[in-house]
């Protein structure tokens, strides 16, 4: 079963946090801690990432079932905060499993194919030389040959093991699966529980063009856009994330 990390009391509303492609539950520490205050929040690491196990695919249907599994292992029905590939993994449950789902927050990511491709950071990550790192700021500066923006460079090496010189990212896979985290599979279910997209304004991922595939598959789907934030909103702006997050988990009526 996946690996995750808790926050907060098992008697408030269940709120399960699920990454982005080469992130970790660990990497959405601060903004579940301050949520804690008010929910359960179960921090997720997706499979071939974090502490979690190791596959040989890396689909979103295997995704979304994985969730399930840790979802009836604590008998709960979670609010779903998801961005990017983790958000497309809690759409596949939610369609799949509406039952299982309250209410879910969509970070930055449509229910599409994209073609842009995310391998040239896998590649960079397969540069360094890991046998020479003895400090995280040590595979920081090798990534900077490699990844320009100093906040990806922070990102890539807190799923980096130190002590035993390794990725806990299984790289390999998430190289040869690509295509499949680029895609959206084909879904005939629909989710008829609110739900909200939430975007940053200099991002792109979710554009006007994709509004109507949303709205056919998440019947009452709403749009939110973070001004001067972009694909990691909640990273950039996480007192605005919180707060948006809590204000939709617990006034979805009047919003």
């Amino acid at each position: 079963m996946l690996n995750y990390l808790t926050h907060g009391a098992e008697s408030s509303p269940p709120l399960m946090i699920v990454h982005g492609l080469y992130g970790s539950g660990r990497n959405w520490g601060v903004i579940a801690k301050r949520l804690s205050n008010q929910f359960y929040v179960i921090a997720v690491d997706l499979r071939n990432h974090g502490d979690s196990p190791w596959f040989a695919s890396h689909d979103y249907h295997s995704m979304a079932d994985d969730l399930v599994e840790v979802i009836t292992s604590l008998n709960i029905r979670p609010n779903i905060i998801g961005h990017s590939m983790g958000g497309k993994a809690a759409m596949v449950l939610a369609l799949k499993n509406p039952d299982l789902v309250n209410r879910l927050l969509i970070a930055d990511i449509a229910p599409v194919k994209y073609e842009h491709d995310q391998s040239q950071f896998i590649e960079a990550m397969r540069k360094i030389d890991l046998s020479k790192v003895e400090k995280r700021s040590d595979a920081t500066e090798a990534l900077s040959k490699f990844v320009v923006d100093k906040s990806l460079q922070n990102f890539f090496t807190q799923s980096l093991d130190l002590k035993n010189k390794r990725w806990k990212l299984n790289l390999d896979i998430l190289s040869s699966e690509m295509h499949k985290i680029l895609d959206f599979p084909k879904i005939d279910g629909k989710f008829s529980g609110h739900t909200l997209f939430f975007r940053g304004e200099k991002s792109e991922y979710i554009r006007p063009v994709h509004r109507g595939i949303i709205s056919s598959l998440f019947i009452k789907a709403r749009f939110v856009t973070l001004k001067d934030a972009g694909h990691w909103l909640h990273a950039e702006k996480p007192r605005d994330f919180e707060n948006i997050a809590r204000f939709f988990f617990t006034e979805q009526e009047t919003f």
